[in-house]
């Protein structure tokens, strides 16, 4: 596992992640290895969301399987902006 050394934090960013981290019951460097698992997508993650995004396109770009009986979701919006 590798180190991480931080210099030249700002005191008022320091305290809040200090204060983030007592309320979270953590350490500092705790609380700063969530914040950048939660924040900075790893190489796996970046596929992970770069598959997904595929499979929304692709549901996207499909044809509806009927018109239906009833107005789209963009019919019904233009109807109440025009009234």
């Amino acid at each position: 596992m590798a180190t991480l050394y931080v210099e030249n934090v700002p005191g008022d960013l320091y305290d809040a992640l200090k204060k983030q981290a007592k309320k979270n019951r953590k350490s500092v460097a705790a609380e700063v290895i969530q914040l950048l698992e939660q924040f900075v997508p790893t190489e796996a993650e970046l596929k992970r969301r770069h598959a997904f995004l595929r499979e929304v396109m692709k549901f996207q770009a499909r044809k509806p399987l009927t018109p239906g009986p009833h107005p789209s979701a963009e019919e019904m919006l233009r109807e109440i902006r025009d009234r």
